[in-house]
């Protein structure tokens, strides 16, 4: 290979690497979530979706119920947090993999919610055993929800 050839292959070879390096910057979501700024299971399911790879913004709220409002979350779907990603809201503690399913299928809801605090949701400890349902609400006046995800133990 002549010296020139070899140098123009490098810098192809940069480049690709560089714009690829961007591409998945811009892929990148920002997940932003609002919180009890004492509340040691929100940093811990914030800190999980930042190793899952998603960019966290946390912000710090003695209003939660006035966020989950403001995003149109049910009463009775309610769970902790409330955290919005790419135009959806995530309330209480869904798991990673609803996670990434909503943002790959990116269907038409609201968002998705796990009510309460279920033991051995992702926040609450690791239990093999754990079992709960991640709900998907529905948009508009009448938010429907339905299961999305279930969370059940593991064989």
């Amino acid at each position: 290979m002549r010296r020139r050839d070899f140098i123009s292959t490098g810098i192809g070879a940069i480049a690709i690497a560089l714009t690829s390096e961007q591409a998945n910057a811009a892929r990148r979501s920002v997940m932003t979530i609002y919180k009890d700024p004492n509340c040691g299971c929100c940093n811990l399911w914030a800190k999980a979706m930042e190793n899952a790879g998603f960019t966290v913004e946390r912000v710090n709220t003695d209003d939660l119920p006035g966020i989950k409002k403001r995003f149109g979350v049910p009463s009775e779907v309610e769970g902790c947090h409330t955290a919005t990603v790419d135009g959806y809201f995530l309330d209480g503690h869904v798991p990673l993999e609803a996670v990434r399913k909503l943002l790959d299928e990116k269907p038409d809801l609201a968002g998705l919610a796990v009510p309460g605090m279920p033991e051995g949701s992702l926040g609450m400890g690791s239990d093999p055993n754990a079992s709960y349902d991640v709900f998907a609400v529905g948009k508009g006046p009448d938010q429907k929800t339905s299961i999305y995800y279930e969370v059940r133990p593991r064989s």
